[in-house]
């Protein structure tokens, strides 16, 4: 059995009447010792923290340890001290989005993985988030409703004790198998729900060594905090360039072309059919949110499913491997990662069906798209450091993207599909219509017509796909090198939920399966590899063909 150290005191909080019990057991499996603080200082009425642990077995102890050291930082102790008492209590509303992930059907939470390339300082680290969610509204911030019908909820600024949101397990470091003990860990924080009597986020410190990494940090936040967009944006302004420290990471942007017009009298015309085209797309987006539904297959996920266990399993390819696939098709980096979805899914589902899957099955990614006007991170950063207001929260679309599942010859067929359906939308605005329709129909009809229809619209379709762009070099992390950033979430009524996500020359592949709808996720990950290896080695045989002839 391992021991808890003095420095690195493991601290397990009362994050849900459930976690205590679900993690101590999870941990003495792994014959891993696991302390608790004094049940005494849990206000819920729900069993004591100590008793939970005494039924899994474990000791228990009986005394708080003392605060984290975080000598130098701002707050001081185990609160953090957000600023002017009048910056206490101050109230904001909840974004559109951000009141859907809140309703029993879409109640969503993110976990970020991050792998670090050197062991960690705790005290830096610790010290570091502590002086970030000073400057941050949202990570100071608690929830709060009027009523017991829980209306009008709206972040109110609050005192923040520090120690309610950090989880370090005393860990064996020789221990066997580190990455599937860091899977399961992962894995089981999707079985607890968030407490929403505090700061909705928390940060788990696993202290060990796993393949890709030296140690590993776990940082789970609901969404209603903020979409991938926001939350990698916080990463951003807490992290500094290994070649510079005093920098701020940069993010590669893409230049957009200006869309060419039509002068003349034809350039009417063309409006016209535009915005007829516009209301046709609006037209079959509500017929297919309410009547339509994808084919049932083995990775279909069941009623009830945003509340099923979830397996979080990752892979890391090159992204070098994905800009050579993205070049040698004229598409886009969206369009190469929709395109081996779909050729990693083409392979799973007839392999899983013996090669009898049916012909002209209907099956839909709804793939999560950005509707800021600007790329957004390094802006979000560089105003959050200055501390100034920025436009943070959830302003995502949807975009529902019909795969075909077939075995194609060319694997590079998947990817030029993909590029003309994701161009089509992209013309008719498909992604702004949803973003904006859903905030139209919360003032119009409410929250839980929203939530319905939002539902509805995900669980029609089969899995969900998003991208996210990461820092170009590397980076530290609240001063920790990092090695890899893999985000993923569950709680939304999908059985397969796909992040994807580059840094340096690295893409992390993140997979958050219903287990019942995917009991081997390892397999669906070494498709989506052996699919992008498919797709480059095909770009190379059409440039040596050409080089022939």
């Amino acid at each position: 059995m391992a021991h808890c150290n003095a420095s690195h005191t493991c601290l397990l909080y009362k994050a849900s009447p459930r976690l205590p019990c679900i993690i101590h057991s999870f941990l003495h499996q792994r014959e891993i010792d696991l302390f608790n603080i004094s049940p005494t200082s849990c206000k819920m009425e729900v069993p004591s923290s100590a008793s939970l642990a005494m039924d899994c077995g474990l000791r228990v102890r009986t005394k708080a340890p003392k605060p984290l050291s975080i000598a130098g930082r701002a707050g001081g102790g185990g609160d953090l001290d957000v600023g002017d008492e009048a910056e206490l209590n101050v109230e904001e509303p909840l974004s559109p989005y951000s009141r859907v992930f809140h309703t029993p059907s879409l109640d969503t939470c993110l976990i970020i993985i991050f792998g670090f390339a050197e062991t960690l300082d705790i005290d830096v680290l610790t010290g570091s988030l502590m002086e970030t969610s000073r400057k941050h509204p949202r990570f100071s911030s608690k929830l709060v409703f009027d009523g017991k019908k829980e209306k009008n909820p709206r972040w109110v600024r609050t005192k923040v004790n520090f120690e309610d949101h950090f989880i370090i397990p005393d860990l064996d470091p020789n221990m066997d198998k580190p990455d599937r003990f860091v899977e399961d860990y992962a894995s089981n924080l999707s079985k607890i729900p968030i407490d929403v009597s505090k700061p909705l986020w928390e940060f788990h410190i696993l202290n060990i060594r796993i393949s890709n990494a030296n140690a590993v940090g776990v940082f789970k936040i609901h969404h209603s905090v903020g979409d991938g967009m926001s939350l990698v944006s916080l990463v951003l302004s807490m992290s500094r360039k290994t070649s510079n420290p005093e920098e701020l990471p940069s993010i590669p942007t893409s230049i957009k072309k200006k869309p060419k017009f039509v002068d003349g009298p034809f350039r009417y015309l063309i409006a016209v059919w535009l915005i007829f085209k516009l209301f046709l797309n609006i037209m079959y987006q509500a017929v297919h949110a309410l009547f339509v539904k994808d084919t049932d297959t083995p990775i279909k996920g069941g009623k009830g499913v945003e509340h099923f266990p979830k397996r979080i399993v990752h892979r890391l390819i090159s992204l070098d491997d994905i800009k050579f696939i993205k070049n040698g098709t004229n598409t886009t980096v969206n369009d190469v990662i929709v395109g081996i979805t779909d050729a990693a899914l083409s392979r799973y589902l007839h392999r899983k069906c013996g090669g009898r899957l049916k012909k002209n099955i209907l099956l839909r990614a709804s793939v999560i798209a950005n509707v800021r006007q600007t790329a957004g991170l390094q802006e979000l950063a560089d105003m959050m450091e200055k501390g100034s207001k920025c436009r943070w929260g959830n302003k995502v679309g949807v975009l529902l993207v019909p795969l075909h599942v077939s075995l194609e010859e060319d694997p590079l067929e998947y990817v030029r599909r993909v590029n003309a359906n994701l161009n089509q939308k992209k013309l008719l605005l498909e992604a702004a219509y949803s973003y904006y329709s859903t905030w139209l129909f919360l003032k119009v009809f409410g929250i839980k017509v929203v939530a319905a229809l939002t539902h509805k619209l995900l669980f029609n379709s089969t899995l969900m796909v998003s991208n996210v762009l990461g820092p170009a070099e590397e980076i530290t992390f609240c001063g920790q090198r990092l090695a890899y950033i893999a985000p993923t979430g569950w709680g939304l009524p999908t059985g397969v939920i796909i992040h994807y996500m580059s840094y340096m020359n690295k893409m992390s592949i993140t997979l958050g399966a219903c287990e019942e709808a995917i009991p081997d996720p390892h397999e669906f990950c070494d498709d989506i590899v052996e699919s992008v290896q498919l797709m480059k080695n095909a770009v190379l045989q059409r440039k040596a063909t050409k080089v022939i002839f």
